[in-house]
C-alpha cells in the first residue's frame, strides 16, 4: 500500500467460526504494515491435498507435512492480495479475509472456515483511490492486482526448481485480486513460449493458447486447464514440450479480468478433449458451443464487449526462464 505507516496501531483479531474451541490456537495471525503472515496447523484429514487450503483465493506459500500430527500451512501475502476485503471507519482501516478448507470444488461449500482480520489506525487524510481503466484499473471498483507463478507438482506452493523433464507438468497459476465485491473471471487469452524475455518480429515462438482462450497445445499434449477453485484464478497444467529443449524458455501470457456472466466466443477458457475430439468450455461444459470456433477464428461481438461492466482489463506477463530437459534413461 502506498501509505506512510508511522506510529500506527497494528493488531489482529481472529474469532473462530465453524470450529471447536480447543482448536483456536491452530491459527496464528501476524499483521505487518502492509502484509500478513498466517500460520495454520491443520489436522491429518486436511493434509492429503494441500491445494484445497486457501486464504481467500490464495494457495499456501509453504506447506509442511508433520506425518501423524497433521501439517502446517503458511501464508505470506500482502493485504492487497488474496481478495482481502478493506473497510474504512472513522478511526481504522480493517482488512478481512477467511481461511477455507475446500475438499470439493465450488459450488460446494468449504468444510472449514476461519476469519482473518487485521486492523490499523486510519492515516490522517486517507481517502480511497480510484483509477482510470486505461491505467489498468476499474473505475469505481477498486484497485486490481494480477499475479502469475509456477507451482510445485501438488499445487501446494511455489515451484522449487525451474527445470522440468520433457513430458512432466508445469502448473502455471494466475490470479486477479480486487478491492470490491463484484466478482471477476480470470482468463488466459493468449500464451506463447519463446527463448527471449521480449518478443520481437523475428522471435521464434511456440503457441500454447491462441484464438482468445483456446488451449491449442492440448491437441498434441496432455496440457489442460484444471478445474477452478475460484473464478478469479486459473491453473494451466502445461506439459513440458520439446520446443527449445535444453535452452531457456519464457512463457508470455495475456491475462484478462472479465465479467463471469458474459462468457462468449471472445472471452473463454477452452480445453481440447482428445478422447472425443471436441473442445470443452472450462467453466460450463454445457456451453461448450462457444469453443466451436477454436479450430477456425473466434471473433468478438463488437462494441458491446468493450463497454460491458466490468471492463476487460488486460495485463501482459512473462514467466521464466524455464528449462525443459531430456528424460534421464
Amino acid at each position: 500500500m502506498n501509505y506512510l505507516w508511522l506510529g500506527c496501531l497494528v493488531f489482529a483479531v481472529a474469532t473462530p467460526f465453524a470450529m471447536p474451541e480447543d482448536s483456536q490456537n491452530d491459527v496464528q495471525i501476524t499483521c505487518g504494515e502492509s502484509s500478513v503472515h498466517v500460520q495454520w496447523k491443520v489436522d491429518k484429514s486436511m493434509t492429503g491435498n494441500p491445494a484445497r487450503l486457501f486464504l481467500g483465493n490464495c494457495f499456501a506459500s509453504y506447506f509442511s507435512n508433520l506425518s501423524n500430527e497433521g501439517g502446517v500451512a503458511d501464508f505470506y501475502y500482502g493485504l492487497n492480495d488474496c481478495d482481502f476485503r478493506r473497510m474504512a471507519t472513522l478511526k481504522y482501516l480493517v482488512y478481512e479475509n477467511k481461511l477455507n478448507y475446500r475438499p470439493l470444488p465450488k459450488p460446494n461449500p468449504p468444510s472449514f472456515t476461519y476469519p482473518v482480520r487485521c486492523v490499523y489506525d486510519r492515516p490522517k487524510g486517507w481517502t480511497p483511490a480510484f483509477h482510470s481503466p486505461s491505467a489498468g484499473f476499474i473505475q469505481g471498483h477498486g484497485e486490481l492486482a494480477f499475479h502469475m507463478a509456477i507451482l510445485n507438482y501438488n499445487l501446494s506452493g511455489p515451484a522449487e526448481s525451474n527445470v522440468f523433464p520433457l513430458g512432466s507438468f508445469v502448473p502455471i497459476w494466475a490470479s486477479v485480486d480486487q478491492q470490491a465485491h463484484q466478482p471477476l473471471l480470470l482468463l488466459l487469452e493468449e500464451c506463447v513460449a519463446s527463448t527471449t524475455f521480449e518478443i520481437y518480429p523475428d522471435t521464434l515462438t511456440y503457441p500454447l493458447i491462441t484464438n482468445k482462450g483456446c488451449l491449442v497445445d492440448g491437441k498434441k499434449s496432455f496440457s489442460k486447464f484444471l478445474p477452478r477453485q475460484h473464478s478469479s484464478s486459473i491453473i494451466l497444467n502445461l506439459q513440458a514440450f520439446s520446443f527449445a529443449l535444453g535452452e531457456e524458455v519464457y512463457i508470455h501470457c495475456k491475462l484478462m479480468a472479465w465479467d463471469p456472466d458474459n462468457v462468449n466466443v471472445a472471452k473463454k477458457a477452452c480445453n481440447y478433449n482428445q478422447a472425443t475430439g471436441e473442445w470443452e468450455l472450462l467453466d460450463d461444459p454445457l456451453r461448450s458451443s462457444v469453443c466451436q470456433c477454436c479450430d477456425r477464428t473466434c471473433q468478438g461481438r463488437g462494441k458491446r464487449d468493450t463497454e460491458s461492466a466490468p471492463q476487460g482489463l488486460v495485463l501482459k506477463s512473462v514467466l521464466g526462464p524455464l528449462t525443459f530437459t531430456e528424460v534421464s534413461p
